[in-house]
């Protein structure tokens, strides 16, 4: 009796795969199938779990609600199109509270608290965003929206035109997306993936090209980002390409982003942002969460204003209305190594705190920039503003004082064998570093322009070790020490015979700030 029951249950889940088609939808791209699909996926549900197959053909729908134990199958050849009806999008508030709250609610598929929910296939889910006007920001769905979700797989499918984010994905575990194209160029916002508060995620074998940001981690509630893993993908946006934030309220830990290619967009109409993407790599906190244990490596940039750009700030925006501002958070543990970038903008890149806020444990190795250049000796003098409270983005403090690296309100920076290039000739600095304590840089090979500023300048700099550097081109100053609140700056190991003066020491400097092991030094105000 007990083999005859195993039997039975096999024959109806072997059963439980539905043909879209033949269960009377019309893949005209014209007829609206909304209510037959959403039929094939109850029919799934109710049996235990199945497969719904969209066969070739264009099946146009409004919202449907994935379940827990059904896969829904696009294959090569069938395109989900999205509704160009609002009316066909009902709003969702989930039970999960967020700051997306405050954002649309409604999406072409949608899902709450489900489990073990696929979407797989080689054919297309477009959310058909043109038809919708961008300023309605309220009616504009995602294409996919996950909510405390567990085991979701999303693989193969090509995903285009959402009006909104294209996938959002908000306080979910263990979640794998693999092998997914998407193409996201119709409106504003129009983001290419997002992972908001998730635990225990594989993201690889991505093409992500889209106006807003790419791939974007983001904790709009209090959960963390965490347990993340990010390989083997291809991301372009006319905004950032991998980020952090701007929504920190949770958190980050435990992120590593690998073996990625950063690229400039097709498409040469930027909504936001600029054509050829404002930043490569963001790794942004300001709503008082943690971002801690992130790694990223192997990455190759190519064609972004600004390839690098951390940022510990204090916007303190709470996620729920009329709570109280968060406390600001910390950032630390931060590695970034085996980074190749050509084609960069005049900016520079930036890590920085803020006052009260420390940046910890930061390390760069093995990273080579290359820059446009073209900034004058003026710049290398610009104060730059703290802009605490401001919204973080890599255009935010405008040309920086030093075309490679600027460093503000960090503790224990790391900087091992990075290169610093321009094409066109540039007078600022290739490194500052301002409050910073417990700064160690090795191995750092630079050009410098003919009377430009010196090549590192340190501001109120403590507990300094500058090893092996390797400036090249007409250097009249090597290393620029000021700041009264400098402390034990050590100089060893440097090439620097043709350069003119390897240091020279602001007079607020205390005498023996400075050690050297080959070269003397001079006492000079600042030029």
């Amino acid at each position: 009796m007990a083999a005859l029951l195993v039997l039975a249950a096999s024959a109806r889940l072997a059963a439980l795969t539905l043909d879209a088609r033949e269960a009377g939808a019309v893949p005209d791209g014209r007829a609206l199938c909304t209510a037959v699909l959403q039929q094939c996926l109850d029919r799934c549900a109710a049996a235990g779990g199945g497969t719904v197959v969209l066969p070739p053909g264009i099946y146009r729908s409004g919202t449907l609600d994935l379940r827990s134990r059904v896969t829904l199958r696009i294959e090569a050849g069938a395109t989900l199109l999205g509704s160009a009806d609002p009316r066909d999008y009902p709003a969702r508030r989930p039970a999960v509270r967020s700051y997306t709250d405050n954002y649309v609610s409604q999406a072409l598929l949608a899902g709450e608290d489900l489990e073990q929910v696929a979407i797989e296939g080689g054919g297309v889910i477009d959310g058909n965003g043109g038809a919708f006007k961008w300023k309605e920001y309220l009616t504009r769905p995602y294409v996919i929206r996950l909510v405390a979700c567990r085991d979701v797989r999303v693989e193969g499918v090509t995903l285009q035109a959402s009006p909104m984010w294209m996938q959002h994905y908000l306080a979910c575990d263990r979640v794998r997306l693999r092998g997914l194209r998407v193409f996201n160029h119709v409106s504003y916002n129009n983001d290419g993936l997002d992972l908001d508060g998730c635990h225990d995620v594989q993201v690889s074998d991505c093409v992500i090209d889209s106006d807003d940001d790419a791939l974007c981690l983001k904790s709009t509630l209090d959960r963390a980002c965490e347990n993340i893993t990010i390989t083997n993908c291809v991301l372009s946006s006319h905004c950032n390409a991998f980020k952090l934030g701007t929504e920190s309220n949770g958190g980050f830990r435990n992120i590593t982003f690998s073996n990625n290619v950063i690229v400039s967009p097709r498409s040469t109409q930027a909504m936001y942002g600029v054509q050829r993407g404002m930043g490569g790599i963001a790794l942004e906190t300001v709503d008082g969460g943690h971002l801690d244990n992130v790694v990223v490596s192997n990455v190759a940039i190519r064609g972004v204003h600004v390839p690098i750009f951390l940022r510990l700030g204090n916007r303190a925006r709470p996620f729920l209305a009329g709570a109280a501002k968060p406390p600001l958070g910390s950032f630390r543990r931060v590695m970034l190594s085996n980074i190749v970038a050509t084609g960069a903008g005049r900016i520079g890149c930036s890590i920085t705190g803020v006052p009260g806020g420390i940046a910890e444990d930061i390390t760069l190795a093995n990273v080579s920039l290359e820059f446009e250049g073209g900034g004058g000796r003026d710049l290398a003098a610009k104060p730059v503003p703290e802009r605490a409270d401001a919204y973080p983005e890599s255009r935010m403090f405008g040309d920086l004082p030093a075309y490679g690296l600027y460093c503000r309100h960090l503790r224990g920076l790391r900087v091992s064998g990075l290169q610093l290039r321009t094409v066109a000739p540039d007078a600022r600095h290739a490194l500052v570093a301002d409050d910073v304590e417990r700064l160690e840089i090795d191995g750092l090979d630079t050009t410098s322009a003919p009377g430009a500023a010196a090549v590192v300048r340190l501001q109120d700099a403590r507990q300094v070790l500058v090893r092996g550097a390797r400036p090249a081109g007409p250097v009249d100053v090597f290393l620029h020490v000021a700041g009264p609140a400098t402390r034990e700056v050590v100089l060893v190991a440097s090439h620097l015979a043709s350069v003119g003066r390897p240091v020279v020491v602001a007079t607020e400097v205390l005498s023996d700030t400075v050690r050297e092991s080959d070269q003397p030094h001079d006492r000079a105000r600042p030029r």
